[in-house]
């Protein structure tokens, strides 16, 4: 962890867009087996959203979504002290039930350096929780708290590939400090990304135009049948307010994850130890490039799998449209056989391996094809290290 909750003014997420801002709130106090149920709750409900929300006749009202789904939703209290003035701070955000076990999804950046984390249920008295892992590289934690199951609501998890543009959605949080508080909207844009608080991309991020403010963050965002499908984790605001540009880190990314917290108090990610960006027609046939389709290799973490592999980065700085690239490196246009067409893809393929797994990547090296074998690593705390 990095060792202190942040202030309200201090609460900005590293990220692609200037003005995106992590959901949380802190403020600085002067004084000082459940794998197996979140697994199945998730394929049952991922069953049911092969169609998009908006054309299902099942749909359920905000009430309907709002008076199921209020019940297991959180408000996480995370305090700790800062290690700079010595002063207790407390970092405020959501959460929600995903078992009948006790276990609870929220940010990693709401619980960050923490010593004591507790839930609160609709202004019932605090229960104390126990992180039981985080993952900052895809910025979530589970908690787990000793309630009795028939005292919890778990939320049923969706499926986010199903998810559409223009399907409706709740959420559900703590904007504030206003406990439970709804809002509605429409899924904005799919395949988003966002930079995690270790400095990593993660992919497949859902926009919604619905209501998201400071405290939002770990809360649920829901779609037309009450099923979680995103983790609401920053927003996009220049003012630090809504403007109706809001993020929510993908259901199936989150219950890989917490898969991994629940069954080892950790998730390893495999590492390939690139920079890279999309090449496409126009950017090879402006620069030259040896060719039309691939993932540009910009830069190589020293020391890294693809470091030791032998893949070569740029040496040559251009700018096109306000985008900054790095040539002369290799290109890479297929990974395990299958062409690659952007970055994303590549990264996607690297996300479903293992530490220890190999990659096998056709590369351009000026005129020449080569083949390379990765034996890909495990991905550090912290990008770029």
């Amino acid at each position: 962890m990095r060792g202190k909750l942040a202030a309200v003014a201090a609460l900005v997420a590293a990220a692609v867009l200037g003005g995106l801002v992590a959901i949380g709130v802190g403020s600085a106090l002067s004084d000082g087996g459940g794998t197996t149920t979140v697994v199945q709750e998730a394929e049952a409900a991922a069953s049911e959203l092969e169609v998009p929300a908006a054309q299902r006749e099942d749909g359920l009202s905000i009430e309907d979504i709002y008076r199921r789904a209020a019940p297991g939703v959180v408000q996480v209290t995370a305090v700790g002290a800062d290690p700079f003035s010595g002063q207790s701070q407390r970092g405020l955000g959501s959460g929600f039930v995903i078992d009948k076990a006790g276990h609870i999804v929220t940010n990693f950046h709401v619980i960050d350096g923490a010593d004591e984390v507790a839930v609160n249920f609709s202004g019932d008295d605090d229960v104390r929780a126990r992180v039981v892992g985080s993952d900052p590289s895809t910025d979530i934690a589970v908690l787990r708290i000793d309630t009795p199951a028939r005292a919890l609501t778990a939320l049923p998890l969706g499926n986010s590939d199903g998810v559409r543009v223009g399907d409706p959605v709740v959420a559900i949080g703590n904007p504030f400090r206003l406990e439970r508080s709804a809002s509605s909207g429409i899924v904005s844009a799919l395949q988003r990304e966002l930079e995690s608080p270790a400095g990593f991309t993660i992919d497949r991020v859902i926009q919604t135009d619905a209501a998201i403010n400071q405290g939002n963050s770990g809360g649920p965002l829901l779609n037309g049948r009450g099923h979680v499908i995103g983790v609401n984790s920053a927003i996009f605001s220049p003012s630090g307010g809504n403007v109706g540009i809001g993020f929510a880190i993908p259901i199936n990314t989150v219950r890989d994850v917490v898969a991994e917290l629940i069954d080892t108090g950790r998730v390893e990610h495999a590492w390939l130890g690139v920079r890279m960006a999309t090449v496409d027609e126009e950017l090879a046939e402006t620069f030259r490039l040896p060719a039309e389709r691939g993932v540009l290799v910009a830069d190589v973490v020293p020391g890294s799998p693809a470091d030791e592999a032998g893949l070569e980065g740029g040496d040559t700085t251009v700018v096109v449209d306000g985008e900054s690239y790095t040539l002369g490196g290799d290109i890479i246009t297929r990974a395990d056989g299958k062409a690659v067409e952007s970055a994303e893809e590549l990264g996607e393929t690297v996300a479903e391996k293992e530490p220890g797994d190999e990659l096998e990547l056709e590369v351009r090296r000026e005129d020449a094809t080569e083949e390379v074998t990765v034996e890909l690593g495990r991905r550090p705390t912290e990008a770029g290290s």
